[in-house]
């Protein structure tokens, strides 16, 4: 199915591995330029290095800069100052007890996770809809942000925030050809998850895959997938999404967590 998305261009934040890098990547495949982003300029390169493996003739750009913060979302649209897409992927992620959450840490995630999407979303946000060309903001979530338990909750109650900001900006867009929408990933396989399970592993002594079976078996018993996602499987959706083929999904939560979810809406 040809997207028609080719010729776009797409603005995927804190790509420079994981969820983010595979929607660049399968965007980019589709023919459209993408611009990387992250904090750190050679992870970055190496990105494009792995992008450039799958999609040879793939047109990419490079922003370094932390989106997270309002310096770097100045930095971000200095040099891209409109885009067609825009995937806003960045996120700050880390367990802690509830009374151990310092009021800055709370700062913190909110701004990562929150504010990143605000800010982007309000620069890139009124010239799609002057454009009124089919322009797409996808912000991703998380199911944790819809399951909210006691175990990072920081991180949890920021994610639900992006799920809100979605909607509340697909509003702004009615009766346009511009749409705003969130994804509810589950556990992915990316290289950050990775490097949490084989710190577990290490530390308890048993194997990754012990690891996995033994999360799913007490913290995502819910789960109808009984594994990790791949990267490339919540990016698919994510390209659907930013496509024109998409035009009636607009203002929506879409899971791609595997059916962790145990409710119909």
């Amino acid at each position: 199915m040809d997207l028609n998305i080719a010729g776009k261009t797409a603005l995927v934040t804190a790509s420079s591995s994981g969820i983010g890098l595979a929607a660049a990547t399968a965007i980019a495949a589709e023919g459209a330029a993408v611009v990387l982003n992250g904090r750190d300029e050679d992870r970055l390169k190496q990105a494009e290095e792995r992008l450039r493996e799958q999609v040879p003739d793939a047109s990419v750009r490079l922003v370094v800069a932390d989106v997270g913060t309002e310096h770097g979302v100045r930095t971000v649209t200095a040099a891209e100052p409109a885009v067609d897409i825009l995937v806003n992927g960045v996120g700050a992620y880390g367990p802690a007890d509830f009374a151990d959450i310092t009021d800055a840490q709370w700062t913190r995630y909110w701004e990562v996770n929150v504010l990143s999407g605000v800010r982007l979303s309000r620069h890139y946000l009124p010239e799609m809809l002057r454009r009124n060309d089919n322009g797409r903001i996808v912000l991703v979530g998380t199911d944790a942000g819809v399951m909210v338990s006691s175990m990072m909750m920081h991180y949890e109650v920021t994610k639900s925030a992006v799920l809100a900001l979605a909607r509340g900006l697909a509003d702004l867009t009615r009766g346009s050809t511009v749409t705003v929408n969130s994804v509810v990933p589950g556990p992915t396989a990316t290289d950050g998850m990775e490097s949490v399970l084989a710190g577990i592993a290490s530390s308890t002594g048993v194997t990754r895959d012990d690891v996995v079976a033994g999360f799913f078996a007490q913290g995502r018993q819910t789960s109808l997938l009984q594994r990790l996602a791949t990267a490339e499987e919540v990016a698919n959706l994510i390209t659907y999404l930013v496509s024109p083929r998409s035009a009636a999904t607009n203002g929506a939560a879409v899971r791609v967590e595997g059916g962790s979810i145990p409710t119909v809406l």
